[in-house]
């Protein structure tokens, strides 16, 4: 939970921290592409508290270097906690396009709101059909197939609420998944009707068009980066290290691009200036993939990590896991979108590693295959079934808290 109170250890602070930055880079983008302005300022509200959270983490990790070794140490933790300031940051320029007005193309609200999942703020109404039930009582992912990501309750805020959390009047939810499932969704919270944007449709494709198309790529290619750094640094993996380098260079490559087709299309309009936005999102998306090159800094170079790291990171509301996909298994041949992963697990999935390259998120037409790696983050106890849909077990060792995959057979 995100609270007022500063956590009591570093381990608590990390972890509280990675989730803040990343549910303030979701919030950022849901904000513009839904031009809900109070959705934006829920990402400066989260601002401060990850403010407060990065001065407590640098104190903390001061304080406890007493030599050399451990000031060394130490400093792999300040290296990350500088990166998730920046990408906080970052997130808060994607929501000042919305509170400042900077103007963004109504093709792009368009293009990322007919996204195959999206975000969605609703608040719950006294009286409506959510209010005072459980989350798992009302079984959102079944009923309009949409979860909740994060819950703000006043001041604080509780990330990836367990079924166990009852929701009350005024409850602003953060919601994820189909366009389809918004509908229902404020239904049951009992807001106003809500209308998804549209666009004329034109034959001819302008260099509007081409921009819109690339910062679309550089918004998913930017929340990809930022996944499989954090799961890189968990799993100290160079592989994924080096994944998320080379994102970082397609999206220094898509912004120059971006560039030239924003100020052509200017000179075509009397006024350019609603396309200040554009450019305000290309730099902020190229920042959170700057940022998500930094972290992975320390997995390229060898860095000697501190264990609180690994500790931290594995302890927050959403944990990386890789699954491979053995023949005959329930994933085997299956496409996404059949398999209803985030459904049946709660995972959310990040890439596909299939002979040697990455699939980054995969759409639901995408059909696994025996030999398919899975990269995926969600809670820790939708684990053992997600392994399980691979065709693995999972083995835990209790003396270490090491796992093992098994085949299942």
């Amino acid at each position: 939970m995100l609270t007022d109170r500063p956590p009591r250890n570093l381990k608590a602070m990390l972890a509280e921290a990675k989730d803040a930055s990343e549910l303030m880079v979701d919030l950022g983008y849901a904000a513009l592409f839904f031009g809900d302005a109070d959705m934006a300022e829920e990402v400066a509200d989260l601002d401060e508290r990850l403010d407060v959270l990065v001065h407590e983490m640098r104190t903390v990790c001061v304080l406890a270097a007493r030599s050399p070794h451990e000031a060394e140490e130490m400093s792999s933790v300040l290296h990350v906690v500088s990166a998730i300031e920046r990408m906080g940051n970052a997130a808060v320029a994607v929501s000042r396009i919305v509170t400042h007005r900077l103007g963004i193309p109504a093709g792009l609200v368009a293009d990322l709101a007919a996204a195959e999942e999206v975000s969605h703020r609703a608040r719950v109404r006294d009286g409506s059909a959510l209010a005072h039930r459980s989350l798992a009582d009302v079984e959102l992912p079944t009923s309009c197939g949409m979860r909740v990501v994060a819950l703000r309750r006043g001041k604080d805020w509780i990330v990836d609420p367990d079924g166990d959390v009852t929701l009350v009047p005024d409850d602003v939810l953060i919601m994820r998944g189909p366009p389809g499932g918004i509908t229902t969704l404020r239904e049951l919270t009992g807001a106003p009707e809500w209308r998804p944007p549209t666009v004329d449709e034109t034959s001819a494709i302008t260099d509007l068009d081409r921009a819109v198309d690339v910062l679309v790529e550089m918004k998913n290619l930017s929340e990809v980066a930022v996944g499989l750094a954090y799961s890189a640094l968990l799993l100290n993996d160079l592989g994924l290290a080096a994944e998320v380098s080379y994102l970082e260079d397609r999206l220094d490559e898509m912004r120059e691009r971006l560039e030239v087709w924003v100020l052509r299309a200017a000179s075509e309009q009397l006024d350019p200036s609603p396309l200040r936005g554009l450019l305000h999102l290309g730099d902020a998306a190229e920042e959170i993939g700057d940022a998500a090159q930094q972290m992975v800094w320390l997995v390229e170079k060898g860095e000697e990590m501190h264990p609180v790291l690994a500790i931290a990171l594995g302890d927050t509301d959403e944990v990386t896991a890789r699954v491979p996909i053995a023949a005959g298994s329930p994933f085997d041949g299956r496409t996404l979108r059949v398999t209803q992963l985030e459904i049946e697990t709660g995972y959310y999935l990040l890439a596909i590693r299939r002979a040697g390259r990455y699939l980054y998120r995969p759409r639901g037409s995408v059909t696994f295959a025996a030999g398919d790696e899975l990269i995926a983050v969600g809670p820790d106890e939708g684990h053992a079934h997600l392994v399980s849909l691979g065709g693995f077990r999972l083995l835990e060792d209790e003396d270490t808290g090491e796992v093992e995959l098994v085949p299942a057979g």
